[in-house]
């Protein structure tokens, strides 16, 4: 029973870790998109 917790909580961790990875990314891009957005109203 203690495998399958141990188990468990790393799953949990891992998939809250890729989720904050792919907002950071999210994050960057859109930075990304207003500085091209910016440039082009140049």
């Amino acid at each position: 029973m203690k495998k399958w917790t141990r188990l468990s909580l790393i799953a949990a961790l891992l998939a809250l870790a890729g989720c904050n990875t792919v907002r950071g990314v999210g994050q960057d891009i859109e930075k990304l998109g207003s500085t091209i957005e910016g440039a082009a109203k140049k």
